[in-house]
C-alpha cells in the first residue's frame, strides 16, 4: 500500500495544488511507494474562480505535464481524517498556515512539515511555483535515499 503525503495551502487552488500534481508525476517516473493529495485551509476564498489556478496549469504544460484528472476537481477544504490518514503532512508558508492549522485542528501546527514559499500577495507566481518545484525534488530525492 502506498503511503501519502499531504500538501496543505490555504485555497488548495494554487502551491498546493501544484505540489501535489508535481510530486505525484516524479513518484511514478521514479518508482516510489508515495501518492500525495493537497488540500486548503481556507478553501472558499473569492480569489479560486475554478478549479485550479491558472499559473498552475501554465507552469505544468511548461513542465509538459498532463493534469486532466488532477484538474477536474475543485479545491478541498481539510478535515481531520486528511491529517491522519497522511504518512506525511506540508503546509507549503509557516507564518500563514501554522495559526490556521492551530485554529481549525489544534494540536496539529506542531506536528507538520513547513516549506516558506510565499503566496500571490508576495511573491510572482513563477518564482513560487519554481520554489515549489525544487522543493519537491529535493523531497522525491530525499524519499529515493530513504527506501
Amino acid at each position: 500500500m502506498s503511503r501519502t503525503i499531504l500538501f496543505l495551502c490555504s485555497g488548495n487552488y494554487y502551491r498546493s495544488r501544484f505540489a501535489q500534481i508535481y510530486f505525484n508525476y516524479l513518484a511514478a517516473r521514479e518508482g516510489l511507494d508515495w501518492r500525495a493529495s493537497s488540500r486548503g485551509l481556507a478553501t472558499g476564498w473569492e480569489g479560486n474562480v475554478g478549479p485550479i489556478s491558472p499559473h498552475t496549469l501554465a507552469k505544468l504544460a511548461d513542465l509538459r505535464i498532463a493534469c486532466d484528472g488532477d484538474v477536474r476537481r475543485l479545491p478541498e477544504q481539510l478535515a481531520e481524517c486528511d491529517l491522519t490518514n497522511a504518512h506525511l503532512v506540508i503546509a507549503v508558508k509557516e507564518d500563514e498556515h501554522r495559526p490556521m492549522l492551530a485554529e481549525k485542528f489544534p494540536g496539529w501546527q506542531d506536528r507538520v512539515c513547513y516549506w516558506h514559499v510565499h503566496d500571490l500577495n508576495v511573491a510572482p507566481p513563477p518564482a513560487a511555483l519554481a520554489e515549489i518545484e525544487t522543493l519537491v525534488r529535493e523531497l522525491v530525492d530525499q524519499l529515493k535515499r530513504d527506501r
